[in-house]
């Protein structure tokens, strides 16, 4: 059954820090701060469109630091969701926060009102570049927060930057690597994008920091999915989500509102690539066998992937095989 959340968002409240790429108003399109009335409306009108479905859903909480917001209204939010979790209706409660804000004293606190995921905002396991995007928490406090909410029991979610002021890709293939040591059960990975009104977009107007193109995040995201997922690693998000605010208020950046199907299409690429060296096939006509699902990542956006193909001399001609994993390509000589 498919997963779904009743997002409710916090926005930018209890975050001390002002990071350089932070317009959280315009990300979320919100500055309300919820009500404990707001989440129970919102999840009674989850329950009235979801029905039996709630049961997989969880009661979500996110766009700012929710374990460093006051403690009293926090705790009032909570209070209006466990009830839904301890009756049944759904299957959690979902928190995201910054690493520096989580304890033995916060984690009890969620434990008793029925939190059972927790993300964290890494953002970079780099602390220069942590430092320099004044995120103020480091790299050894992702580490520690991390294990502290493992051991609690709790699900464990991680988001992590590309592209970030003063990062490269190296620096960023370091980052999931280490994220993925850490065994999250979940990781979301967003391109930087330059918003209006940031310190960020102040240095990409003086030139001082230059965005990574869409070009060059889909590889490299790519890269990164790859890593997660052969890890076992499920990542539940690619890119930031599309919105009017956000479009509106977006200067520079890799950002596409189909970014994960342009990732996965190039990691299908790449194997379509090494297919073709273990069949020896140089040019001509080629029939490629993938998984039914994998269609649409073969073929690429807008027949992308057949059009490299065609660049380096090759026809492709599709062919389903429900034998095959999601990514898996092989390839042999059309005969005529």
């Amino acid at each position: 059954m498919k997963h779904s959340n009743v997002a409710l968002f916090v926005p930018h409240n209890g975050c001390p820090h002002a990071c350089t790429f932070c317009n959280q108003r315009q990300i979320t399109g919100q500055s309300y701060q919820p009500t404990p009335d707001d989440v129970v409306k919102a999840a009674q009108t989850a329950r009235e469109s979801l029905g039996e479905k709630t049961v997989n859903a969880e009661i979500a909480f996110f766009g700012g630091s929710f374990t460093a917001i006051n403690r009293d209204y926090m705790k009032s939010l909570l209070e209006a969701a466990s009830p839904f979790v301890k009756s049944g209706e759904f299957g959690g409660i979902r928190i995201s926060t910054r690493p520096d804000a989580i304890d033995g004293e916060v984690l009890d606190i969620l434990k008793d009102h029925c939190v059972t995921s927790i993300e964290l905002g890494a953002q970079s396991m780099s602390d220069r570049v942590l430092e320099m995007n004044r995120r103020g928490h480091t790299s050894a406090d992702v580490e520690k927060a991390s294990e502290l909410i493992k051991e609690r029991d709790f699900s464990l979610g991680l988001q992590m930057m590309t592209g970030m002021y003063g990062s490269s890709p190296e620096t960023d293939v370091e980052t999931a690597k280490k994220l993925a040591a850490l065994r999250p059960d979940t990781v979301r990975i967003y391109p930087t994008i330059v918003l209006k009104g940031t310190e960020l977009y102040e240095l990409y107007e003086k030139g001082e920091y230059q965005p990574e193109s869409l070009e060059e995040a889909v590889p490299l995201c790519a890269e990164l999915l790859s890593i997660f997922e052969k890890s076992g690693i499920s990542v539940i998000r690619l890119g930031l989500h599309d919105s009017g605010s956000l479009r509106d208020s977006m200067a520079a950046g890799a950002y596409h509102p189909a970014f994960r199907e342009l990732c996965e299409s190039e990691i299908m690429y790449a194997n379509t690539i090494e297919a073709l060296k273990n069949a020896g096939i140089n040019s001509g006509t080629a029939e490629f066998y993938v998984s039914p699902a994998s269609v649409s990542r073969f073929v690429g956006q807008k027949r992308t992937n057949l059009e490299r193909l065609k660049e380096l001399g090759i026809t492709a001609i599709v062919r389903q095989d429900s034998r095959l994993s999601k990514y898996e390509v092989r390839a042999a000589f059309q005969i005529p």
